[in-house]
């Protein structure tokens, strides 16, 4: 049996445009072979979600989803193409699942574009201090910074996040796997997240398990 390793599997979903975890079921089940993994996914038309960017989305829903008795509010717009798909129980079911995953995760933006230049800025010059009062040489400083504005945007981004119910998965792969199971552009347009008493100094809850215990029951 193969090794399935991440790079194969990255550079079938560059040439696909399949999600992540349909690229490793295809690797596995054709054996790493990268040809026999594309014909399987354009079998099972997995292979398309990429060619369906350019197409209009402007109907879908809008969730409403309240935590803890009032004590957190989340409103989030997805968008696909038809009326059909926006009343199916997938995409109701996906809609729901992004407006758990805010709730618990709480994002700030939505992709990584949306992050202002003088935020990105701000946490580049607290992480520089922090690698240099580490000790760390400064030649190889910029590099760790920058690794770690990858893993600052895993947490303030929706779309970098990993996904509540399965952390093996990321947001836009779960996206991608969406739109290639219903066979129509998804796309998370905008989202708010209110939580009561934001801003004053108070208590501080675990919300991710409090919202993980809340799905489970």
């Amino acid at each position: 049996m193969a090794e399935i390793t991440a790079a194969l599997v990255k550079e079938l979903r560059e040439r696909t445009g399949a999600g992540m975890m349909d690229c490793k079921k295809a690797l596995a089940q054709t054996d790493g072979d990268m040809d026999k993994a594309i014909d399987f996914l354009r079998e099972k038309g997995l292979a398309a979600a990429a060619k369906k960017e350019g197409r209009v989305a402007a109907e879908g829903l809008v969730e409403a989803y309240i935590h803890g008795g009032g004590r957190i509010g989340v409103l989030v717009e997805i968008n696909c193409e038809t009326d059909f798909v926006a009343r199916g129980e997938e995409f109701k079911l996906f809609v729901k699942d992004i407006a758990l995953q805010i709730a618990a995760a709480n994002p700030q933006y939505l992709v990584k574009e949306e992050v202002p230049a003088e935020v990105l800025q701000h946490e580049r010059d607290i992480l520089r201090a922090q690698a240099l009062n580490e000790g760390k040489p400064e030649k190889i400083v910029e590099k760790m910074v920058e690794g770690r504005i990858e893993k600052f945007y895993k947490e303030v981004c929706l779309m970098e996040q990993s996904f509540i119910k399965d952390p093996d998965v990321v947001i836009k792969d779960l996206v991608l796997e969406k739109t290639s199971k219903i066979g129509e552009r998804i796309v998370i347009r905008r989202f708010t997240r209110y939580e009561l008493g934001a801003g004053i100094e108070k208590r501080q809850d675990d919300f991710a398990a409090e919202v993980m215990k809340e799905i489970n029951r």
